[in-house]
């Protein structure tokens, strides 16, 4: 009788030990890190009297900080032992850094503690993203992917309610340090993913160096034109609240517009939130193709009625709802993509690529959107990003067509 191989991620359901740890952690990190995020304005302006530009800056040098190191972590991720040790490293450095900022006392510690945490959320996302694909069976790829990203939303809804009901309770300061609590839980979280995924293989040492022409071979780099396309109009989730805020305003007021605008935002987390499982179902059975083009298209949608709606509630929270849904599809469809086709050898590379095309695409986008919404009017800014989903639809069609 043949000996009983051992058992593997195949064997197992897909909702496993290390996908629903993986998950956990994504939950935990963000309603960690989303305290200290919601109450950064308070802290820089009221408590430590900086001006609002303190706060532009700061957030801004921190974006881009993470955006770079995205890459670098990308070639972290292409080795096993590497990509468990940064990503353990990455979830307790954020943790740590962003709860200190409520120590700080001046607005210079608060930009070099959001400057690091910032810079190790950005090195362990690629790893994060290997190690899920290490601890699923590939057909599964789309519900593990799809799973994370919800409970990664999930933790961006409840991270300020959070912060709501501890600056209630004991202060803003105390507030944020209490954030490391969530943060560090995460970290174990991935601990216990990591013990459910295969045991690494040692591989012969290489040159730390992000694998950029492997990556974009077949498939794969097809793919990746039509998400970059999608990433240079995916504009930061703030120009939509600027454009309800403004349309609702003469209505309302500016405080109930501003307060309205809130909430649409929260059922925008909301969609994606839900979205994202069924989405990676569907891409279990069709491939992430279909799922990018219908998220693609959900955002010109909503792109196209954010430039010609008017100040109604209802439509704005449809137009939000839909784009909710359109990010929930396409997040998962992305990070299941890369899983299943880039090679195993280079799969951190991968996503490290992903992972700053998703960063700088958005602060392009941001960038441009915001001139064509100060120069020309916000209808052009729109219609600009909508423009880019069409071009992104036709990229991914033809990257289908061709196999």
């Amino acid at each position: 009788m043949p000996a009983k191989s051992p058992k593997t991620p195949a064997d197992e359901r897909w909702l496993n030990r290390g996908v629903g740890a993986i998950g956990s952690a994504s939950l935990l990190s963000d309603l960690g890190h989303e305290v200290p995020t919601s109450l950064l304005p308070s802290l820089l302006t009221s408590t430590l009297g900086a001006p609002a530009a303190a706060l532009g800056l700061i957030e801004g040098v921190a974006d881009a900080l993470a955006g770079a190191a995205k890459l670098a972590g990308g070639a972290l991720a292409d080795d096993p032992e590497r990509r468990r040790a940064t990503a353990v490293g990455g979830y307790t450095a954020t943790a740590v850094l962003s709860s200190a900022i409520g120590l700080a006392t001046a607005a210079w510690q608060v930009g070099v503690l959001r400057s690091g945490a910032w810079i190790a959320r950005g090195i362990r996302g690629p790893s994060r993203n290997a190690l899920l694909a290490d601890v699923v069976v590939p057909s599964a790829y789309g519900r593990a992917y799809g799973f994370e990203r919800a409970m990664d939303n999930l933790g961006a809804i409840g991270g300020p309610l959070l912060a709501l009901a501890l600056v209630a309770t004991v202060g803003v300061r105390t507030a944020i340090l209490l954030s490391i609590i969530p943060g560090l839980l995460a970290a174990v979280a991935m601990v216990v993913g990591i013990r459910a995924a295969p045991r690494a293989e040692r591989r012969t040492h290489r040159p730390l160096r992000l694998q950029v022409r492997p990556v974009l071979r077949g498939r794969l780099g097809r793919l990746f034109v039509g998400i970059g396309a999608f990433e240079a109009g995916n504009v930061a989730a703030t120009l939509l609240l600027l454009r309800a805020t403004d349309l609702l305003e003469p209505g309302r007021g500016h405080d109930s517009a501003v307060q309205a605008a809130i909430l649409l935002y929260a059922g925008y987390n909301a969609a994606a939130t839900l979205a994202s499982l069924p989405g990676g179902h569907w891409i279990d059975r069709t491939g992430p193709v279909r799922a990018l083009a219908a998220g693609f298209g959900c955002f010109a949608i909503a792109y196209g009625g954010f430039a010609l709606v008017g100040g109604t509630l209802v439509p704005l929270a449809l137009l939000f709802v839909l784009a909710g849904v359109g990010i929930g599809l396409v997040e998962t469809a992305e990070n299941a993509a890369v899983a299943a086709l880039a090679p195993e050898s280079v799969r951190g590379s991968a996503f490290g690529l992903l992972a700053g095309m998703q960063s700088f695409g958005n602060l392009a986008a941001s960038g441009i959107a915001g001139l064509l919404w100060t120069v020309v009017s916000p209808k052009a800014a729109f219609a600009y990003l909508a423009a880019w989903m069409v071009i992104a639809i036709v990229a991914v069609a033809l990257a289908r067509t061709r196999g």
